[in-house]
């Protein structure tokens, strides 16, 4: 009696533990459903909410940690394009079909931002991630001679040059490997930083540089206020950065004698100075926002992209003569008045143009992007029931950029490095979007290819890099690199 009732018990027990499990999963998914009776819900696209409050948060944690993103959502996108789910504590919408993305992107009637709130919060509220269409466009319109007018953009190459050029040869007289990537970053960081401050960069480079790796960390980390959680640190670390800046804003608003415009050559000085039809100057916030995200954009994500161009190219000695042919030639054809690459020699770089798309569509350095729906919005996608779904209104909108540009149907053979494809022109409307598209495209794109071109150019003719851990594991967070952050060591090239 007592075996067969400690039989009925265990079995009662695991079927009840079964059962809560069960509810417990779909409850997130009845829930937030449940809020749109009435409307379409019944073209939602597949996938789940998860468990409640984390979603699916753990899961997508995990793919990212064991170094396979796409296996989030692989079994739902390559037959839909589509797949709803919930992360970062909102119901979203995972898109990655370019013929989807693209109406999102550029659809500002019907999307808002909707990053994350680490995110907007730690890149602050009046930065361009967070901004409503018209802000946005107001702030795009003051800050575009300062950030990539032909001036401007003229005047940080000079600068650009120096440093790169500098920091190579220190790079190669190291005794020891160094870590490539994060020499790299080093070197964006101090471009940047005298992009924006200067001859004041100087002292507060280092200091700046911390604080803003641990603001990076935080960056797609969950938006957790407690000791211990990136989040947190990143929070300590933005309010560290945001007194430095105001600082250098403070300093230069209060200096008696006016510095003419066309002489000033930081863009502190400069954004301080613009203002719009009305007479509106930036505020302190605003500038700071700014520089903050321009940190970001003209700081990690060149770095990154930079040593992946360097990687696939010494992966594929084929493509990476071609490129140091290239060079060469921009070399053996400049004048022995000139010194240094020029502006127009960038513009004469038609492989090495292809060489950093290429690097830009298979990184995708910026994996994904934001949006929020403003309305209930119907979307077409390929091979979906009735040709479409429905993103209800206040739902987040998750634009997987590694769908759209590994996309097999864009692309042959997507994930393989090669130059050579864009030899055909360019891809169809939608298939290529590293810097986002529409209103909303990232307004640092010109420096970040000038950088690029820049770096790239007097590395190919003048230095080699030998890895010491060539088959490194790759990491995704909270950006695609080697885990040995490329241990390797720079040496000077014998044939220049």
């Amino acid at each position: 009696m007592e075996l067969e009732f400690g039989f009925w018990f265990f079995t009662a027990s695991v079927g009840g533990l079964v059962a809560v499990c069960f509810v417990l999963k779909r409850a997130n998914e009845w829930y937030h459903v449940s809020l749109l009776v009435g409307k379409q819900n019944h073209s939602l696209p597949p996938g789940d909410l998860g468990w409640p409050l984390i979603g699916n948060m753990l899961s997508y944690l995990i793919a990212f940690k064991l170094g396979r993103p796409d296996s989030f959502i692989a079994n739902f996108v390559t037959r839909t394009g589509a797949y709803k789910a919930y992360l970062f504590g909102s119901p979203t919408i995972i898109v990655t079909a370019p013929e989807t993305c693209r109406p999102v992107l550029m659809d500002d009637a019907r999307f808002k931002p909707g990053w994350p709130k680490s995110t907007s919060t730690l890149m602050g509220r009046k930065s361009f991630l967070g901004l409503s269409a018209e802000e946005n466009k107001r702030l795009r319109r003051l800050t575009a001679a300062p950030i990539s007018g032909q001036r401007a953009l003229s005047a940080y190459h000079e600068f650009m040059k120096d440093v790169i050029v500098s920091s190579l040869d220190e790079l190669a007289k190291a005794e020891k490997p160094v870590e490539f990537l994060t020499e790299i970053r080093k070197i964006t960081f101090k471009v940047i930083m005298h992009i924006f401050l200067g001859g004041e960069s100087g002292p507060m480079t280092e200091s700046m540089e911390e604080e803003y790796a641990r603001l990076n960390c935080g960056l797609r980390a969950m938006a957790i206020n407690l000791p211990g959680f990136a989040y947190h640190k990143a929070l300590k670390a933005r309010k560290n950065l945001v007194k430095i800046l105001r600082d250098v804003i403070d300093r230069r608003r209060a200096k008696k004698e006016k510095v003419l415009l066309h002489e000033k050559m930081d863009m502190v000085d400069l954004l301080l100075d613009v203002e719009d039809d009305n007479g509106r100057k930036l505020d302190d916030e605003e500038i700071t926002d700014v520089i903050l995200m321009y940190l970001n954009a003209g700081h990690e994500s060149t770095a990154h992209a930079t040593l992946w161009a360097i990687l696939f190219l010494y992966e594929n000695p084929e493509y990476l003569q071609k490129a140091k042919a290239e060079q060469e030639e921009i070399l053996r054809r400049r004048s022995s008045m000139e010194e240094g690459l020029s502006l127009s020699e960038i513009k004469q770089m038609e492989y090495l143009s292809k060489v950093i798309d290429e690097t830009l569509r298979v990184v995708n350095v910026s994996l994904f992007t934001y949006r929020e729906a403003k309305t209930d919005v119907n979307v077409y996608v390929r091979n979906f029931p009735f040709q479409g779904f429905t993103i209800p209104k206040g739902w987040k909108v998750l634009i997987w950029f590694r769908g759209v540009h590994l996309d097999p149907e864009s692309y042959q053979n997507p994930k393989e490095f090669n130059p050579s494809r864009w030899n055909e022109g360019k891809p169809k409307k939608g298939a290529f979007i590293p810097f986002g598209t529409g209103s909303r495209l990232c307004p640092g794109s010109d420096l970040t290819k000038l950088e690029l071109s820049t770096f790239l150019h007097y590395f190919l003719l003048h230095y080699e890099l030998e890895r010491l851990n060539p088959g490194c594991a790759v990491g995704y967070l909270p950006h695609t690199r080697p885990k040995d952050n490329c241990l390797a060591k720079v040496k000077k090239s014998l044939s220049i």
